[in-house]
């Protein structure tokens, strides 16, 4: 029946458009280099030269073709790279970020094929003015590695809290600043060691002049999740007072008998050429895994950054972070060395280069 609705939204939107019209294509990126110094408490300081400290280091390809009557198709792939050593960033998918083709109507809104962002990562993100990378990021409070909802649901394989395979997505044409979408991936056989799991999940926000707000929610199922759905859920608002947006979110995840509850109060002042930036993010664990509690294994990061634009294409920053974590938590900033004691704090500073192309 999805596969019926979805087959018929598709030739709804392309039914009045035209077969010949002006296909347009771009490449674009972005080169992010920056250099780090993490101190982890009981293992000492480590330097290094990383990447994608600001804005992912990235090239993309990307077209379409605008047709008679409002309608639209186009295509979007994002490959990832590791500009500090040459690399590709993940090991696994040459389109690692984003692969997928669409349809749009700007009377009906959009249909979305492909590897793309899940709703509750598109609430979430919006409201970190980090964008989810440097040492001040709030992704290092949704790693797989502590013992959690995440690590049960998914193991060491890819897991849903960022982007998802093989969606389909449906979003709705901005109405008087409301806006939303809903996604759905089939999972192809479930096998979470592949990344593959069935998705389900809906978001629903609004814009408007100086404030925002977005709810979302999803599940996820694969062939580790024997005990019932993965659950993840998003909130987050945000309103501007002068040149300073001051933003909060929450966003919780639960699979059997744990739950991770995630609070962050952020904001972002902009003057000039200068951007200023803080957050503060806290991890709540609760409940347990097998017979193992979790309820004492939180962590809390305090993130402070500064970026100066030289051009609309070039930028200069700096960033610092600390994580603080309480009971066997072991939550720390990229780029240190293992072996960070239980409960231990994770301290990072860097300064690095963007360049947009």
């Amino acid at each position: 029946m999805k596969t019926h609705l979805v087959a018929a939204g598709l030739l709804t939107l392309a039914a009045s458009a035209p077969l010949q019209a002006q296909t347009t294509v771009s490449v674009y990126g972005i080169a992010d280099l920056a250099l780090r110094n993490v101190n982890n408490q009981g293992v000492g300081s480590q330097q290094s030269e990383v990447s994608g400290s600001a804005s992912t280091s990235r090239v993309g390809v990307r077209g379409g073709q605008e047709l008679p009557d409002g309608i639209s198709a186009g295509f979007n792939f994002e490959h990832g790279l590791a500009a500090d050593n040459g690399t590709e960033a993940s090991a696994t998918k040459f389109w690692d970020r984003r692969a997928v083709v669409m349809v749009a109507s700007k009377a009906l809104g959009e249909i979305r094929l492909g590897r793309d962002y899940v709703p509750t990562y598109t609430v979430w993100t919006r409201y970190d003015p980090f964008s989810y990378v440097g040492v001040a990021r709030s992704a290092d409070f949704y790693s797989a590695t502590p013992t959690g909802p995440i690590k049960s649901a998914f193991g060491a394989n890819d897991n849903t809290t960022v982007r998802a395979d093989n969606t389909v997505q449906y979003l709705m044409p901005a109405i008087a600043g409301v806006e939303g979408g809903l996604l759905y991936s089939p999972g192809e056989g479930n096998d979470a060691t592949a990344g593959r799991a069935k998705v389900v999940g809906l978001r629903l926000g609004y814009n408007g002049a100086g404030f925002t707000v977005g709810a979302a929610t999803q599940s996820s199922q694969n062939s580790l999740t024997t005990v019932g759905k993965f659950k993840d859920a998003a909130l987050g608002a945000s309103v501007d007072i002068g040149p300073v947006r001051v933003s909060g979110a929450w966003r919780q995840m639960k699979y059997d008998q744990s739950k991770q509850t995630n609070l962050m109060i952020a904001a972002l002042g902009t003057f000039g050429q200068h951007q200023v930036k803080a957050t503060m993010v806290k991890a709540n664990m609760s409940g347990q895994v097998g017979a193992t509690s979790i309820e004492a294994d939180d962590a809390s990061k305090l993130g402070l950054g500064y970026v100066y634009n030289l051009s609309k294409e070039a930028s200069l920053y700096t960033s610092y972070a600390r994580i603080s974590n309480d009971g066997a938590a072991k939550f720390n900033i990229p780029g240190g060395r293992s072996g960070l004691v239980a409960g231990g704090t994770s301290t990072g500073y860097e300064a690095g280069i963007t360049y947009r192309f």
